[in-house]
């Protein structure tokens, strides 16, 4: 993508310098117009508009570095500014004669050769003005105020002498910047704390296919906690790295990884002993409204630091990598802060520097465009797996090596609706609807039911479902309220568990 500047008027190029009054007048010199040709944008992909689509936040692919494009003026009209070098001059790394090269993703350049011969070469000495009394009053001013010069400099000289005892005294300029600051509660201050503990993570399938994400520091003996999309390449036999903000690159191994959740810990191979872990917020007191730091490797571009609120608390969202058979649910926290492909896995913090989330997922408007891949960036509507379930999940991961998921015991439908979870007349697989003796049918539950609150949470549909229920842990007492035929019914049940992904 390129950015141009629309509707600026080009400013006029400086005036030349006088000629000396003894020299000759210059010959008047008479440019030739040059067409000013503009390289044409690429042309728009064809293709109706699509609507937009839930993706994970990365991983980033592993080439992703963008390539600014230069949309310069190659013949720009005389007069044109910045005014071209002249011979000889050299040129700037990047290529360009008098132009800015394009940077980063999608920087458009401003490239291209000035007007036509070189600046000031027609320029033609002014007629004499003639003189009057006007001028020379002026004429007379001035050498008042030189005189007047004169005099204070003397007067100031021999002040100065006559107070000269010997002694001299060395005048320096006074630091008026000052030492810079930055307290714990300021954006800086807490990416200063929390970029340490950062880790930019790239995972490599067995067939050289993967790319890159982000994790955090989660303890001292070198679990790394992060998205399971982002080390999902490296499980069976891949190759994954981590590498710090100072540079230094370990080899890791996933310990455990849960599709479900969309959660994975790896553990850093020969961890340096001097590891910080973040400190875990409580994500069950977030607020909309509270700021919010993003931390990650968007598009590869290691430890990026973006700010935003809370745009949002308790979405529901299913996502998936792509394939249609990696869906993972979350009730999550929705922020602004810009949030891009390998940003996944990286910490969402409050203001004070706490984990609150871990990024995880995005809006976004299909067609990509960014860097010329197929994945598309930031508009502001990002998603992140809330601490406390993050938290819960890692310890299981660390301690077992498997996910652990609280369960009612039911199949639901995960068609688009917005009139609850309607439990399914089959279930997956050709099992039973309602589990024969699970928490559902413990609680009177039927197929044809639909759910529409879990305690106090509107449910609208089965990923809504699911994501609420995954909040809770096993074991947990829960109020479910569902319609039959037309009546609406109210239930306590004790939710149930299932290990693993399968």
């Amino acid at each position: 993508m390129s950015t141009e500047n629309e509707g600026t008027a080009v400013p006029p190029a400086p005036s030349a310098p006088p000629v000396p009054v003894d020299a000759p007048a210059a010959s008047a010199h008479q440019a030739s117009d040059a067409g000013a040709s503009t390289t044409p944008a690429p042309p728009h992909a064809s293709g109706g508009a699509q609507g937009p689509e839930l993706v994970h936040a990365g991983p980033a692919p592993a080439y992703a570095s963008a390539q600014g494009q230069q949309h310069g003026a190659p013949g720009g009209p005389e007069g044109a500014w910045p005014p071209p070098q002249p011979p000889g001059t050299p040129s700037y790394a990047d290529g360009g004669a008098g132009g800015a090269g394009g940077a980063g993703a999608g920087g458009a350049g401003a490239g291209g050769a000035g007007p036509t011969g070189v600046w000031g070469a027609g320029y033609q000495q002014p007629a004499p003005k003639p003189k009057n009394g006007r001028g020379g009053l002026v004429a007379a001013i001035l050498v008042a105020a030189l005189v007047a010069g004169g005099l204070g400099g003397g007067l100031g000289y021999t002040l100065a002498k006559n107070n000269d005892n010997g002694s001299s005294t060395t005048l320096s300029a006074s630091d008026s910047g000052g030492s810079v600051k930055r307290d714990a509660g300021t954006v800086a201050g807490v990416a200063q704390k929390a970029l340490p503990s950062t880790v930019t993570i790239e995972a490599e399938s067995t067939n050289g296919e993967g790319g890159t994400g982000t994790g955090f520091v989660f303890d001292t003996q070198g679990h790394i906690v992060t998205n399971n999309h982002v080390v999902a390449d490296a499980v069976d036999g891949g190759k994954l790295t981590a590498t710090f903000p100072n540079g230094k690159k370990y080899d890791a191994e996933v310990v455990g990884h849960a599709q479900g959740y969309d959660v994975a810990v790896i553990k850093l191979k020969n961890a340096p002993s001097d590891l910080k872990p973040l400190t875990l917020g409580n994500s069950d007191q977030v607020a909309v409204g509270d700021s919010t730091i993003a931390i990650g490797a968007p598009f590869g571009l290691s430890n990026t630091v973006t700010t935003g609120i809370i745009s949002a608390k308790n979405r529901p969202v299913a996502s998936s990598d792509g394939s249609g058979s990696n869906a993972s649910y979350m009730s999550a926290l929705q922020t602004d802060a810009s949030i891009n492909p390998g940003n996944s896995g990286g910490p969402l913090l409050d203001a004070q520097g706490n984990v609150i989330g871990i990024n995880s997922a995005i809006q976004s408007t299909s067609g990509g465009g960014l860097g010329g891949t197929s994945q598309s960036g930031s508009i502001g509507l990002g998603f992140a797996i809330p601490i406390n379930q993050a938290e819960y999940v890692a310890k299981q991961l660390i301690k077992t090596g498997k996910p652990v998921y609280a369960k009612i015991g039911a199949s639901v439908s995960l068609e688009d609706s917005t009139g609850g979870a309607k439990i399914t007349t089959e279930g997956a697989g050709g099992s039973a609807p309602v589990e024969t003796g699970g928490p559902a049918a413990k609680a009177g539950l039927k197929p044809g039911d639909v759910i529409t609150k879990l305690d106090d949470h509107v449910i609208d549909s089965g990923p809504t479902l699911i994501g609420e229920i995954w909040t809770h842990k096993p074991g947990d007492k829960v109020k479910i309220t569902y319609e039959r035929d037309g009546r609406t019914h109210t239930v306590d049940l004790t939710l149930g568990s299932r290990t693993g992904d399968s």
